[in-house]
């Protein structure tokens, strides 16, 4: 195991496409740290930096506290596993898991040794003789899984290995790679773009947009405290709403006024609140801290609209709404809402949930 640190890493291709700007991230020893962002964000490219598949335009890479921007990939002594699982076609999947180890010279003894103690972790005993044409998509990632095992890396590099598979399977291995990390405790660096995915696997997430850091953080963290609206609204399933309010104060107590209606903020927000007066600002919500039903403590929080669509999930339905102002909500509401199309709805708030926002995104308070 070993610690891995980026300190103000940049990498600009063909002297125009900056892909990571300015990046300093300390992934802990032993630490499974999820990548996730949308596509172009950089991800891979970090990878690619760590791996010493590409070489940064500026600063430092530093593995187990040691510098490795001058030193070659293969003596970098970390493990690679792609989107595709890539394997050797022609070779049996035993000498696919023996290649990497037969390449930097070991003795048929411990070739053997450290092939069937992969075998038996990864349960693969019964693939050892196949070719990987005759292996599935969920097969073949399981023997890229250890082929990468085998070397005993002091990091696990994951570029998206599970995007390529179907749903029940992808949550298979998902469980598959947490359940070994747990075992390894091997440092890994996983990306991905599916945030359920990094919220299922990660110790911390590192949020990333055009190749900046946009929040570092557990899980937990990033979802319940956003650094800024990007971040806020790559998270939760339904994503979260986002409507345009006017902070006021009233006896002492911070209110946003919205185009549906008027929210009493807490104090925990109100105090945050002195310069934002008479200010426009951005207030986001997600679709659990709405109700079509009273809240308990908070009763007079409501906010009014129209139902647009209605979506069952069996186990929730979502409620689309629309405001006066054109604006549009997402309600999470029970299995059977017993509503309509176009029928007249009061839409209740949880104020303890409120997110804001300025206008250029950033969180006000934390």
């Amino acid at each position: 195991m070993a610690s891995i640190s980026l300190l103000n890493i940049t990498k600009v291709f063909d002297r125009r496409t900056t892909a990571v700007s300015h990046l300093s991230l300390d992934v802990h020893e032993g630490e499974f740290m999820v990548l996730v962002g949308p596509s172009g964000c950089g991800k891979t490219t970090i990878l690619r930096l760590i791996a010493g598949l590409e070489s940064p335009t500026s600063g430092e890479i530093r593995i187990a506290d040691k510098a490795v921007n001058a030193v070659p990939p293969r003596d970098r002594n970390v493990a690679m596993v792609f989107q595709d699982g890539v394997l050797y076609p022609h070779m049996s999947v035993y000498a696919n898991l023996a290649f990497p180890l037969r390449m930097r010279g070991l003795g048929k003894p411990q070739v053997k040794g450290r092939v069937d103690a992969v075998v038996e972790t990864l349960g693969i005993g019964d693939l050892v003789n196949r070719k990987p044409a005759a292996l599935s998509g969920g097969q073949r990632q399981r023997v890229a899984l250890g082929r990468a095992m085998v070397r005993e890396p002091v990091a696990f590099l994951f570029d998206e290995p599970l995007s390529s598979l179907d749903v029940g399977l992808r949550l298979a291995m998902r469980d598959e790679i947490k359940a070994l990390h747990q075992r390894l405790r091997t440092t890994t660096l996983y990306v991905t773009h599916d945030q359920s995915e990094a919220m299922a696997l990660g110790d911390r997430l590192c949020v990333l947009r055009d190749g900046q850091i946009q929040q570092v953080g557990r899980p937990s963290e990033v979802y319940d405290r956003p650094a800024n609206r990007f971040v806020a609204g790559s998270f939760g399933t339904p994503p979260m709403n986002f409507l345009t309010g006017r902070i006021r104060f009233e006896n002492g107590t911070g209110l946003v006024d919205l185009a549906a209606g008027e929210v009493s903020l807490p104090t925990s927000l109100s105090s945050h609140l002195g310069d934002c007066e008479e200010k426009s600002i951005l207030v986001g919500v997600r679709p659990h801290d709405l109700s079509l039903e009273p809240f308990p403590q908070h009763k007079g929080d409501v906010l009014s609209g129209r139902v647009n669509l209605l979506e069952p999930f069996g186990s929730r339905t979502d409620v689309h709404v629309v405001l006066p102002s054109g604006e549009k909500c997402i309600v999470s509401a029970p299995p059977h809402v017993g509503l309509k199309a176009d029928e007249e709805v009061r839409v209740y708030v949880n104020p303890e949930r409120l997110h804001l926002f300025r206008p250029d995104g950033v969180v006000i308070g934390s």
